[in-house]
């Protein structure tokens, strides 16, 4: 009986030390979710999407970097503001570009409404969350009309409140 549970033990212990098999990492775009919330809507800003997607830029460095006469060098932790830009790129025939443009004329006729929009991206299965608050358009969409439809690109900037870059579940 002793000997049963010794050989169960051996074996345990040894499938734990081998190596475990490795998963492929994976991402998709139909994973993210991402909203605007501001004053005259509040929606979607998937659907339609340009391979470009969605990109967040922040606006400033860090850190300052100073080099000595003696080769030395320093660095200072920047505390400017986490302010960002957030571009979303969408096809021409996208209905969320309808909902950006009455967004955006609506808030556009008083300063009492301007930039106080509220950018949510999540990516579900990474973990990933970004908040952009206090988000104003930077300007009017490009308008172009070619023989391909193409793409329309939204800007805007905010305070990056919050951003969490997730690890991904575990299988």
């Amino acid at each position: 009986m002793y000997s049963l549970i010794l050989i169960f033990l051996i074996i345990a212990f040894t499938l734990a030390l081998l190596p475990q098999k490795a998963h492929a990492a994976a991402y998709s775009f139909l994973d993210i979710t991402a909203s605007i919330s501001g004053s005259g809507g509040s929606f979607s800003l998937k659907g339609g999407n340009a391979p470009e997607g969605i990109t967040v830029t922040p606006d400033n460095d860090m850190t300052e970097t100073v080099t000595g006469a003696d080769g030395a060098i320093m660095h200072s932790l920047m505390e400017q503001g986490r302010t960002g830009t957030v571009t979303i790129t969408l096809l021409k025939t996208s209905p969320v570009n309808a909902q950006l443009q009455q967004l955006i004329n609506s808030q556009s006729r008083t300063s009492a409404t301007w930039g106080d929009n509220v950018i949510s991206i999540r990516d579900v299965v990474r973990g990933d969350d970004l908040t952009i608050s206090q988000a104003a358009f930077v300007k009017q969409s490009d308008v172009n009309y070619a023989a391909s439809g193409g793409t329309t690109a939204w800007t805007f900037r905010g305070r990056l409140s919050a951003v969490v870059l997730g690890a991904g579940l575990s299988r």
